[in-house]
């Protein structure tokens, strides 16, 4: 049995299959023009992955501190095969930067460590809002592919 594999896999590799899938995405709001774009990319490749629009969970929260607290709630209800966390954070003059991409990933991590559900972390953490403009769709769609290719690893192990 293969267990992993070096490089990208191709939209028809049946890791990639969403069909059977329920997904719940978390959006932090903060950054709107961003993390809209992150979402939008997020869900059209989730439909082009075969995940049905209804299997499709959207919700918004203020910023990225918020989103953990959002996913539990998520992964509370056990119908959910995979997470997404979106959301930008810009480095400004202070430490705050910091700590918001810290906790926020921290939190991220253990909720899927917790709840044994995989979460696909989009939270972007830029210098300045053109990096975030040139990673916002390639990073929601790399999410969506993730979350997908991982629910399927997971589901293959049970």
């Amino acid at each position: 049995m293969l267990i992993a594999e070096q490089g990208a896999l191709d939209a028809t590799d049946p890791r990639l299959n969403g069909k059977k899938l329920t997904i719940g995405i978390v959006q932090a709001r903060f950054n709107t023009d961003i993390t809209n774009a992150l979402a939008e990319a997020c869900r059209t490749e989730l439909l082009a992955l075969g995940v049905a629009e209804t299997n499709i969970t959207l919700v918004q929260v203020p910023g990225a501190l918020e989103v953990p607290v959002a996913l539990q709630s998520l992964a509370d209800n056990l119908k959910y095969d995979a997470l997404i966390a979106l959301g930008c954070i810009i480095r400004g003059e202070t430490y705050h930067f910091e700590l918001v991409a810290n906790e926020s990933g921290a939190g991220v991590s253990r909720v899927g460590l917790d709840y044994k559900v995989p979460i696909a972390n989009a939270i972007l953490t830029v210098e300045n809002i053109a990096q975030a403009v040139a990673r916002q769709t390639d990073k929601g769609r790399d999410a969506a592919r993730a979350a997908v290719e991982m629910a399927n690893l997971l589901e293959s192990i049970a």
